[in-house]
């Protein structure tokens, strides 16, 4: 059964008559991970930007909102949302249109995370309908059990497992006149890791540096600062090997194919690790001893994208960050693994905690945190 509210009161109407468990969903483009659920709950329908103050920075959408709309809607003002949230859609080979519910939803952060925060650092407010159909938000009257808790940052990365979102408040931001990037053609890990960590230390203001092949490295800004910043950062980087400029336009595409890791859309198995950017070298070198597979960095070499033809590589993965102080998530799997990190024992009755107090009869999401 396919449940699709198109208001606010029609959703909590639904939660609380629910008797059996449901998988959320907003465009149905992230379909990561496995839930215990038969039936979903389509959120797309509570849609539509409620308020937007350009002059204030400051947006109001409902949760089901493509987020195609939304950015059209900040591009006519020459604003954006800086924390560039990716769209997975060729990588996962889904249709639909991703909503912005979606995107808080998984606390989606593209390459610009490195310089001006995650998504969840941009959200300033939220509604949802909790496990029993109430309506709960921000700044306003709450159920005294949830008194004490930041909503915000609870509801975002929270994959749909403690409430149905209807809307949501975000903090936006101007396009940057210009952007460029510098390409350093270095192929080794713990040398692009250096080269990385050199630019995101100087003074030049990097909001990128990935490596696909070779190493990027963008700047944005207003043209007289990109000009000067560009080129004192390149001297800066000429001992790590050649460096080139991609301009504008083309700086654009890169960015957004990287963003999208669209590259890796092929292959049946892609891994997402997060970890320190000093200790991702050494996790790369351990696990080409034993598996093949091909690497994206992202944030510095904080982020790693492993893309493969074989299963094996997730859970080597989520092992290595379960010693190391990371996590992993099997993004495309092509035998439905369990997709997230499983928790430390502590984290994780801390997390059920959290959930029991917001959806105590268990009717969101089931399972998909707890498998991992």
């Amino acid at each position: 059964m396919d449940l699709r509210p198109k208001t606010e009161a029609e959703l909590a109407e639904m939660v609380a008559g629910l008797q059996a468990p449901v998988r959320l969903q907003g465009g149905g483009t992230r379909a990561i991970g496995q839930v215990a659920a038969d039936d979903v709950l389509t959120l797309s329908g509570i849609s539509g930007v409620v308020d937007y103050e350009p002059g204030a920075l400051t947006l109001v959408a409902k949760a089901g909102t493509p987020l195609g709309e939304i950015e059209a809607l900040l591009a006519a003002e020459n604003q954006r949302l800086s924390f560039e949230p990716m769209d997975h859609r060729v990588l996962l080979g889904t249709q639909g249109e991703p909503t912005i519910g979606g995107v808080v939803a998984a606390n989606v952060s593209g390459p610009r995370r490195i310089s001006v925060g995650a998504c969840r650092d941009f959200a300033l407010g939220v509604r949802f309908v909790d496990g029993l159909g109430r309506v709960l938000k921000n700044g306003g009257r709450v159920m005294k059990n949830v008194t004490g808790y930041d909503l915000v940052k609870l509801m975002a990365g929270s994959w749909g497992t403690l409430g149905a979102m209807t809307e949501i408040s975000l903090k936006v931001m101007p396009c940057p006149e210009v952007e460029a990037t510098l390409a350093l053609h270095v192929s080794a890990s713990e040398q692009a890791v250096a080269a990385m960590s050199a630019a995101l230390g100087s003074p030049y203001e990097v909001t990128g540096a990935a490596q696909s092949g070779s190493v990027y490295l963008r700047i944005e800004g207003f043209a007289p600062s990109v000009a000067y910043r560009l080129e004192a950062l390149e001297a800066r980087l000429r001992r790590f090997g050649d460096v080139e400029r991609i301009e504008a336009a083309a700086s654009a595409k890169l960015w957004q194919d990287i963003r999208d890791v669209r590259s890796f859309a092929k292959h049946d198995f892609v891994t997402r690790v997060s970890l320190r950017p000093t200790e991702m070298p050494v996790f790369l070198a351990k696990a080409q001893a034993d598996h093949s597979f091909e690497t994206l960095l992202d944030w510095g070499g904080g982020l790693a994208w492993l893309a493969s033809d074989k299963d094996a590589l997730g859970g080597f993965a989520q092992a290595y960050c379960a010693a190391h102080g990371g996590h992993a998530t099997r993004i495309k799997d092509a035998f439905e693994a369990c997709a997230f990190q499983p928790e430390a024992a502590p984290v994780a009755r801390l997390s059920q905690g959290v959930r029991q107090r917001f959806d105590p009869k268990g009717l969101f999401n089931p399972e998909l945190m707890a498998r991992g």
